[in-house]
């Protein structure tokens, strides 16, 4: 079964964030909306400081002061996770979904065990049997690839892999639907990497749960997603399957982005960057946030906010494209 005929488990509608601060009111995620349907990869990508990990948050409902969700919902399994109370939440994370953060080292408690870790989060949702508890913590140790001896390890004692494998376990004790990630390789080298990402999709196959993965690195979302969302100044700009993002990619950005990483195939290409750097949140552009640094702007663009445009199999955010047609090309 294709993603396309799954069910549905997550709607973000109009999802909005705000941070404020002594210069202004920053919008940091702008009305994003998107489903992800059971058993998805969905991969968010963009420069940094373009709403990826706050949007994320906000989806797990993990933001702290000065970030609020200020509008939109956040239906997941048929419920707001925006009007939810912090002890129907509770009962949620963790059984129903999970989150692997950027940093195991700081994520993990470095004065309590491995086991002892695994342990709090079963009996936080209701499972008190130590006998079941180490049974399990086993087993989705074991489903990571590392051996269950290390339960008795600290997060000091692992190598940055093995942390981060650690994480994804625990994420893994109750098998949720959904496993929110945070740039969880972002710490690792290129070998461990790969690594960890085919166990990754290894335990989803499995499993069957869904993912959101937010990363910079357009080489794992290249090989390892089903679909992509490409964020800039807090709004998505373009949503596609992998495969045809990558082959025709339709807004300028991500023309850009993808501009900017060097490919190991074909002939060698100049790798060029996306001149100048993200607007600052507080002092927005007039029209399209992307227009300042467009190498296709035109007065059009500075005329009014974009829509998402429905373009072929992608939605994007570009007057190029409105009206199904792509202009100017």
């Amino acid at each position: 079964m294709t993603p396309a005929e799954s069910r549905v488990i997550l709607e973000v509608s109009d999802l909005c964030v705000d941070y404020a601060s002594s210069s202004g009111t920053a919008k940091a995620v702008d009305q994003v909306s998107f489903e992800l349907s059971e058993g998805e990869f969905l991969a968010v990508v963009g420069e940094s400081g373009c709403g990826k990990s706050t949007l994320l948050f906000a989806i797990a409902r993990l933001l702290s002061p000065p970030a609020e969700v200020s509008d939109g919902k956040v239906v997941f399994s048929g419920q707001n996770m925006v009007a939810m109370s912090d002890k129907a939440l509770r009962a949620l994370r963790w059984r129903d979904l999970s989150v692997v953060m950027q940093s195991a080292m700081n994520a993990l408690n470095p004065v309590s065990s491995i086991r002892a870790q695994f342990f709090d989060a079963m009996k936080a949702h209701g499972e008190s049997d130590p006998k079941v508890a180490r049974a399990r913590s086993q087993e989705v140790l074991s489903m990571v690839g590392i051996d269950p001896v290390h339960l008795a390890s600290y997060a000091h004692q692992l190598s940055g892999g093995m942390r981060q494998r650690a994480m994804i376990a625990m994420a893994l004790l109750f098998s949720p639907e959904l496993i929110l990630m945070d740039e969880p390789t972002s710490a690792l080298d290129v070998v461990a990497q790969r690594s960890l990402m085919v166990q990754i999709k290894q335990l989803q196959a499995e499993l069957g749960f869904a993912i959101i993965f937010v990363t910079h690195d357009m080489s794992l979302v290249s090989h390892f997603s089903d679909r992509v969302a490409v964020m800039y100044a807090g709004q998505v700009v373009e949503t596609r399957p992998t495969r045809s993002l990558f082959d025709n990619p339709l807004h300028p950005y991500t023309r850009g982005l993808l501009d900017s990483f060097p490919s190991v195939y074909g002939p060698k290409v100049l790798v060029e960057g996306i001149p100048g750097s993200p607007p600052d949140l507080t002092d927005l552009p007039v029209g399209c946030n992307f227009s300042p640094r467009c190498p296709r702007a035109t007065e059009r663009c500075s005329a009014g906010e974009p829509a998402l445009c429905e373009f072929d199999d992608a939605l994007v955010r570009c007057v190029l494209y409105e009206g199904g047609t792509a202009g100017g090309d």
